[in-house]
């Protein structure tokens, strides 16, 4: 497996959030929500879209933006539309006033806002549980990320658009992975942008040196990996290798094995069906005793109250 598939294989949507925004002028919603991932696709219309941070964009048909937490942002018809709609954790709808908007804007399946024949439809999709989306995944994305429609075709869009206005059997399942199949989409299209060049694992996949020992890594977490066997795998020195891998991506490529196991062990832990001691095996840690140790040192819990926490979340 390689970097970028190691960072793609973590969305696993579990009863996501998906509406359909139906908005006529003024409207403006000002998101703090803190959902871990949100993917907003616009099938007509546009919209402008202020981070807190200072990024922005203007959206039109077919232009499709990701937002990570942390962070607060602004989705407004135009720039500066002062807030109509606060939206708080659990996706709960209030006017300026604290109002409840939630029964008010409902306007069908899925689909909700201030005009049934509004000229702006949007769609939004939010990974509501942290489990949902791998650490690294959002670890690696800015705030706020888009992709024009221009610079991209997919019918993903129309389709999601049509899956959230029916109500039938398993329709939750559909959802999502499709709403799956458009992050990755646009997180494919978005990494081959300039912008992505910038970040750190991006560059150091491109070192010969670097870009090997990574991929080492990620196909074989569980071998027993040393500084040795890493830099005879290479053909460098371990002098050299340390130091590389530590200037190029910021930390030790030991203490960075050590963090991309823990971080496969904490999505894994996610699953049902599997257990501290399997996980262990997978991620390569000897016995369930050791990985439970790590993951306490670095992460400050156990795997057991990290998965508690998770499911608790969810």
């Amino acid at each position: 497996m390689d970097a970028f598939s190691g960072l793609l294989e973590g969305p696993r949507a579990r009863g996501a959030f998906a509406l359909r925004g139906l908005l006529a002028s003024p409207w403006s919603l000002r998101i703090e929500a803190d959902s871990p991932l949100t993917v907003i696709a616009m099938v007509r219309g546009g919209c402008h879209i202020a981070h807190d941070n200072g990024a922005a964009v203007s959206l039109e048909a077919g232009d499709v933006a990701i937002t990570r937490a942390p962070g607060h942002y602004t989705v407004s018809d135009f720039s500066g539309t002062e807030p109509t709609v606060y939206v708080y954790p659990g996706q709960e709808c209030r006017s300026p006033e604290g109002r409840s908007l939630h029964e008010e804007m409902k306007l069908g399946v899925r689909t909700w806002g201030n005009d049934l024949g509004a000229d702006t439809l949007m769609l939004i999709g939010s990974y509501e549980s942290m489990a949902d989306v791998s650490e690294r995944l959002r670890d690696a994305l800015p705030p706020l990320l888009w992709v024009k429609g221009e610079a991209w075709e997919s019918p993903l869009i129309q389709m999601l658009s049509d899956e959230m206005a029916r109500d039938a059997p398993g329709q939750a399942a559909v959802l999502d992975r499709l709403l799956d199949m458009l992050l990755i989409a646009i997180l494919r299209k978005w990494f081959e942008r300039g912008e992505a060049r910038e970040l750190p694992w991006y560059q150091a996949k491109g070192d010969p040196v670097v870009g090997q020992t990574l991929k080492l890594i990620h196909k074989e977490p569980a071998r027993p990996w040393t500084l040795a066997s890493l830099s005879a795998e290479v053909g460098v020195s371990r002098a050299a290798l340390a130091r590389r891998f530590s200037e190029t991506v910021g930390e030790p490529p030991m203490a960075f094995l050590t963090q991309w196991r823990l971080a496969l062990a904490a999505d894994l832990l996610c699953e049902p069906d599997q257990t501290v001691g399997t996980v262990a095996e997978r991620v390569g840690y000897g016995s369930p005793f050791a990985l439970s140790s790590a993951f306490k040192r670095v992460r400050g819990m156990s795997p057991q109250e990290h998965r508690e926490r998770v499911l608790a979340g969810a």
